[in-house]
């Protein structure tokens, strides 16, 4: 039986989230409809998800010692990795100690870092994957090179949003992708993968999640990317009956080998009836953002829900729906957003605008959604929105 008390007194429940931006924000409102006190950390100050939490902190999550501090102060009951960038053997350490960490510390562990989780998947599941090679130094960078092949993939084995990714499309490329890869990952320079480039359709995100009733699998999500960094999403990816039950059987598996309760964006490679598997997030995918107009519990709702223990008997899906990522371009702390009354005129359009303090260089600050009778006319129609919209970034 599942008891939720009192926020803010000795029976209430409390969750602490590492990593507080638009996926962090989501789930803190999501916990917070059940009465769960939230805690909100990250690396800045008024990252979104602080902006809506009962309290926050800001730290290097990096900094096990840190991390442990906050964590032991706080005492919270469930604590949600959001972002790659965590101290994870300090999770783990806090499991053995008795705190529960979504969807487990091993999982947060082996998903934060491309190598452990491609090794599980390829290794020890068996599961199709790309050609890859990992790199340490220089010189391991130009063999895998070498051995993997041109075209191919480069990216830190700790990374996010595409941070730190590229594609070498020649030899001209592999200086430059060394330093993309150094530059863009999250735990600063080092080890990357290698990876072979799959000649794909499309590729998905199958959004999976193990709940106290069950599994329960979502309508496939396909996603245009650039750099490694979504752009837009649309639900659902028409897709041939086989390789959607192959892309659910991966699902089932890799989700089943890193065990407990959450949400998991399952990303995959689709060509003809052939599914290769990619990565694995444990946690609401950027992707599925899609899914707070496509469905009536969001991967967040969603989210929260297993977090809390609770079943999910069903998923209503309403129909044809895309996202379409806002990306703001500058270097200022003062971004204002103009034209909104336009951009939600058409029906089926909504806009959620994430309230992220600054942005230097690029930064998704917002995403619109729609939803129509085609994924073609739901994609048109969230296109025209967002060239409705127009931004100015302000002198700091």
């Amino acid at each position: 039986m599942i008891k939720i008390g009192t926020p803010m007194t000795s029976v209430g429940k409390k969750a602490l989230l590492c990593g507080s931006g638009e996926l962090g924000k989501e789930v803190a409102i999501e916990l917070q409809r059940y009465g769960i006190e939230v805690v909100a950390c990250d690396r800045y100050p008024n990252a979104p998800a602080m902006q809506v939490a009962n309290r926050s902190h800001v730290l290097n999550m990096l900094d096990g010692e840190a991390l442990r501090a906050v964590i032991e102060a706080e005492k919270p009951d469930y604590i949600i990795p959001e972002v790659e960038a965590i101290a994870t053997p300090t999770l783990v350490e806090l499991e053995k100690e008795g705190y529960s960490v979504t969807p487990t510390a091993n999982a947060a562990w082996l998903t934060m870092n491309r190598e452990g989780i491609r090794r599980l998947a390829a290794e020890q599941l068996g599961l199709p994957t790309s050609f890859y090679r990992f790199a340490e130094t220089k010189e391991e960078y130009l063999a895998a090179i070498a051995e993997v092949g041109i075209p191919c993939v480069v990216k830190p084995i700790m990374s996010s949003s595409g941070h730190g990714q590229s594609t070498v499309k020649c030899e001209a490329d592999i200086e430059k992708s060394w330093t993309i890869a150094q530059e863009g990952g999250r735990a600063g320079a080092g080890r990357v993968i290698v990876e072979r480039f799959v000649d794909f359709d499309y590729e998905i995100t199958m959004l999976t999640v193990r709940h106290s009733a069950g599994t329960t699998i979502l309508e496939p999500i396909g996603h245009h990317q650039v750099d490694g960094d979504y752009r837009e999403s649309w639900q659902p990816q028409p897709m041939s009956e086989t390789a959607k039950a192959k892309a659910k059987e991966i699902a089932h598996k890799i989700t089943g080998a890193l065990g407990g309760y959450g949400i998991f964006g399952v990303e995959m490679f689709i060509k003809g009836d052939e599914v290769i598997f990619s990565e694995v997030s444990p946690r609401p995918h950027d992707t599925g953002m899609v899914t707070m107009i496509s469905q009536d519990l969001s991967e967040f709702a969603l989210h929260a829900r297993a977090v809390l223990g609770l079943p999910i008997p069903s998923v209503r899906f309403f129909g044809a729906s895309a996202s379409k990522a806002i990306v703001v371009e500058g270097d200022s702390d003062k971004v204002v957003f103009e034209n909104l009354d336009q951009v939600v005129a058409e029906e089926g359009v909504q806009i959620r605008l994430f309230g992220k303090p600054e942005v230097v260089g690029h930064r998704r600050f917002g995403v619109i959604l729609a939803t129509d009778e085609t994924i073609e006319k739901a994609l048109e129609k969230a296109e025209r929105a967002y060239a409705k919209l127009s931004y100015s970034v302000l002198p700091r």
